[in-house]
């Protein structure tokens, strides 16, 4: 009989933690270094784990800054349908889908800085587009229901928006209470006539 830590299943489960140390890691350092300081030995020295294994687990450094990036707007993506879940289309849950990933994003500001200075790789702008694509096909149901006359041009607008909204905070490392405001008001726009 196989010992317990040998089954597939705890393998897998393992594996699992072993990946999530080393992306944890990455938002530990990306709150006090660049991506020049971002280096694999800091990763695994962070994480407590074998240089191997960060090759094992991400191929090479900028695969790692893909799934960085990847589980930085996959957790801000998950407490948005948390904080929207509820909520119908329109421009409340826009304003609340808003303010969520904008708290998000100061809440990890290192990584965010980080994910910014990484733009430049070809890797990271596919998983911009692709991530980019998809929050547009959910924002443009908000558009639809507050009648706007050309929705989906409107929702890639507003996440356009949103980033710079980001970008603004990022540097002053604070929430922006006008800005915010100003993005709002946004929302106030022409609709279609019934």
């Amino acid at each position: 009989m196989t010992p317990p830590s040998q089954t597939p299943g705890a393998r897998a489960a393992a594996k699992e933690r072993t990946r999530d140390a080393l992306l944890s890691a990455g938002f530990v350092l990306a709150e006090t270094t660049g991506l020049d300081g971002l280096s694999v030995n800091a990763v695994v020295a962070t994480a407590g784990v074998a240089k191997g294994t960060f090759f094992h687990h991400f191929g090479d450094r900028t695969s790692y800054l893909v799934a960085l990036h990847r589980r930085f707007h996959d957790d801000i993506f998950d407490e948005v349908q948390r904080a929207t879940a509820s909520m119908r289309p329109g421009r409340d849950r826009l304003t609340a889908m808003s303010v969520t990933y904008l708290d998000g994003c100061l809440r990890r500001r290192g990584v965010r800085a980080l994910i910014l200075e990484a733009r430049g790789q070809l890797p990271i702008q596919d998983e911009i587009i692709r991530r980019n694509s998809t929050t547009v096909d959910l924002l443009t149901d908000d558009f639809v229901a507050m009648r706007r006359p050309r929705p989906r041009a409107a929702a890639r607008l507003w996440l356009a928006a949103n980033a710079e909204c980001a970008l603004l905070e990022l540097d002053a490392g604070r929430a922006d209470p006008e800005t915010r405001a100003a993005l709002a008001d946004l929302l106030d726009g022409p609709r279609v006539e019934a």
